[in-house]
């Protein structure tokens, strides 16, 4: 009997050998890009955000994340292996996407299939300069002279039935809500997952023609719905998201706008999103953690 037994302690060592590199190579990583200082106190709090997002990301199993601070990483690695990447920072002229190389970095990456999620500011990019390759890469941007910024309570009474809103309930939160976005012609492969009726004064007075505070196009449908987060499936079969909240850091304290963004970060992973959707608890000592110094 002996033999046998170490026979078969012998294959159960083995099985957990062989799989150990298969659970390893199972793993999920996210990369959050965490932008500069930038606005008042508790406003566009990019690292602090970013920070509390990826401490819910860790408490998954299956998944790690990492957040690089002030900006682009400096790491020429730090987005090897990575399955997606989550950038909150300033955009316009300043994007760090738009820097340098790096849409020509990210440009391979998404040949990858890594997927890749905007907040706030972050969907913003220049049109000739960006603006192709975020239609491409999350389904759509922000464009000057098209879309505006302002702020307002928006009342999203329904929700598509669709991975990234599970769990999540229909709620109103005041936030700086872009919306008119550019998304592709048709939106082929864009699936918009918030949407609401903007007051009518957030798009501008008649004959305005603001680069964010209006514009005649946008004018032209009032008392319409417009979409203020959406989801994005490239033809390779790489992910995107863009959402247009998260001017004011105290708004991560509402679980379902939390919610919604942390299940859109599985899902541009291809992690399967809960049932219930990432539940993390987030208290108002966590919302004060981490704030950049801003002259309090």
């Amino acid at each position: 009997m002996k033999p046998i037994v170490f026979l078969a302690l012998a294959a159960v060592v083995l099985a957990g050998c062989a799989a150990a590199p298969r659970a390893a190579a199972a793993s999920k990583k996210i990369v959050f890009v965490a932008g500069t200082p930038s606005h008042g106190p508790a406003q566009h709090e990019h690292r602090a955000g970013c920070l509390l997002l990826s401490r819910c990301i860790n408490e998954l199993p299956g998944i790690t994340s990492v957040v690089y601070s002030n900006g682009w990483p400096r790491d020429p690695h730090a987005f090897d292996g990575a399955d997606a990447i989550v950038i909150y920072a300033d955009g316009g002229e300043g994007h760090p996407a738009i820097q340098d190389d790096h849409l020509q970095v990210l440009g391979d990456l998404m040949k990858k299939g890594v997927g890749l999620g905007c907040l706030h500011y972050a969907v913003e990019v220049p049109k000739d300069r960006g603006g192709r390759e975020f239609l491409d890469w999350i389904g759509g941007y922000f464009e000057t002279y098209w879309s505006v910024n302002p702020t307002w309570t928006a009342d999203f009474k329904t929700l598509p039935r669709h991975p990234v809103t599970r769990g999540v309930q229909p709620f109103q939160i005041y936030d700086e809500w872009y919306y008119h976005m550019r998304f592709r012609p048709g939106m082929q492969g864009v699936t918009p997952i918030l949407t609401a009726v903007p007051p009518d004064r957030t798009r501008g007075r008649p004959g305005v023609n603001d680069a964010h505070g209006g514009n005649p196009e946008v004018q032209a449908h009032r008392g319409e719905p417009e979409h203020t987060m959406w989801v994005a499936v490239r033809p390779g079969g790489g992910r995107g998201f863009g959402f247009s909240g998260g001017h004011y850091h105290k708004n991560w304290g509402n679980p379902d706008f939390r919610k919604l963004v942390l299940n859109a970060i599985l899902w541009i992973a291809k992690v399967d999103v809960p049932a219930n959707g990432v539940e993390c608890t987030v208290t108002a000592e966590d919302l004060r953690q981490n704030l950049d110094p801003k002259g309090r």
